[in-house]
């Protein structure tokens, strides 16, 4: 995708003088409800109105989606309220259908991205379509995969694409529904910096209490927008009722949200980040010179282990110096989360060392 900078027309040519906004139910439940809260978006800073037709569920017997009966309501939402419109579209028949009924932005979900054969599929069925196509990030975090089935896109020439950071399924427990890994959007970022890349708080949180703090870092990391999930009655949505906030909520979040400025010209300014950035890259190679020396000792210990035939995994030791970790970071303003993150790598590499000695 060499030329990617092609992919950016879409977003430049609507001229916004804010992140792009994509907002409406996580499913469409009746026409009544569709059109209502289309009604309460209209004249905000909501740029396409979303509505789920198809339901991907994690378990059968779970509402699934009204189909395409729901894509008639769509059309409604356009013609009464003249807002733009998006679903999410899983295989084949999905895209011819949402294309019929001139559906504006289609996306495809993260248990789709997983699949290259999905993937080749839904591209075959879009060929040379001026719509947008968004892609949201697979359920695991594999960035290989995530460009992989945008790719797949491109080459089926469909220029007007971008990407939606939705975080990624963890066995562990955390206060997100999906953890976001930053650092990998970021490194999407890097290798596509003109390919629109949208944020999707409420299924990385699953909690509508959780949203601005999630758009708003978002926002200060230079994503082009966000998808939110709104509904008039959220308790008593038939899907992911805790992370669907309420329109009048999602217009009160959008006033709060602050736009940064990608960078300053002000000579002071410039002055200082330089100075902090460079106590920052002096640490920086202070934490890997110290990470190397670890390493060293923990290849002396998989020495020691393998002279007396002793297991690698030491659990009861690794419990004490995790916990001990996590309180020395709190008291440090360290967050738990990043510190059970950083040991447990710390700890694999750790292991590597000690296994690679042992079965030398």
């Amino acid at each position: 995708m060499e030329n990617s900078k092609q992919m950016r027309t879409w977003l430049d040519d609507m001229k916004l003088d804010h992140p792009l906004v994509i907002a409406g139910p996580c499913s469409a439940e009746t026409e009544e409800q569709v059109l209502r809260i289309a009604n309460e978006l209209k004249d905000t800073d909501v740029n396409y109105y979303r509505a789920g037709i198809w339901k991907p569920r994690t378990r059968p017997g779970m509402f699934e989606g009204v189909g395409a009966l729901g894509l008639k309501w769509l059309q409604k939402v356009k013609s009464e309220t003249g807002m733009k419109t998006c679903t999410e579209v899983a295989n084949a028949a999905h895209v011819k259908l949402a294309l019929e009924h001139d559906i504006d932005l289609l996306w495809i979900g993260a248990r789709s991205t997983v699949s290259p054969f999905i993937m080749q599929e839904i591209a075959d069925a879009l060929a040379g379509t001026d719509k947008i196509v968004l892609v949201k990030n697979p359920v695991n975090p594999d960035l290989a995969l995530w460009l992989g089935g945008i790719e797949r896109l491109y080459t089926a020439d469909i220029k007007n694409l971008g990407a939606i950071h939705r975080g990624f399924s963890t066995y562990e427990k955390t206060k997100y529904r999906n953890i976001p890994e930053w650092q990998l959007a970021i490194e999407f970022q890097n290798k596509f910096p003109d390919l629109p890349l949208i944020n999707d708080p409420s299924h990385i949180t699953g909690n509508r209490e959780m949203i601005f703090d999630v758009s708003q870092t978002a926002l200060d990391l230079n994503f082009d927008g966000l998808m939110i999930e709104t509904h008039f009655d959220p308790d008593n949505a038939w899907s992911d009722a805790a992370q669907q906030v309420t329109p009048s909520k999602l217009i009160q979040i959008m006033k709060d949200l602050k736009i940064r400025k990608e960078s300053d010209t002000e000579a002071e300014y410039n002055s200082q980040l330089s100075n902090l950035r460079a106590q920052i890259d002096v640490l920086d190679s202070q934490l890997i010179d110290m990470l190397g020396k670890r390493m060293k000792i923990s290849d002396g210990i998989g020495a020691l282990k393998k002279q007396k035939n002793v297991a690698v995994l030491q659990s009861n030791r690794w419990n004490q110096i995790l916990g001990a970790m996590i309180l020395e970071g709190e008291a440090k303003g360290l967050s738990e989360e990043f510190v059970l993150r950083m040991f447990k790598a710390i700890h694999q590499e750790s292991i590597n060392h000690q296994e690679k000695i042992i079965n030398a």
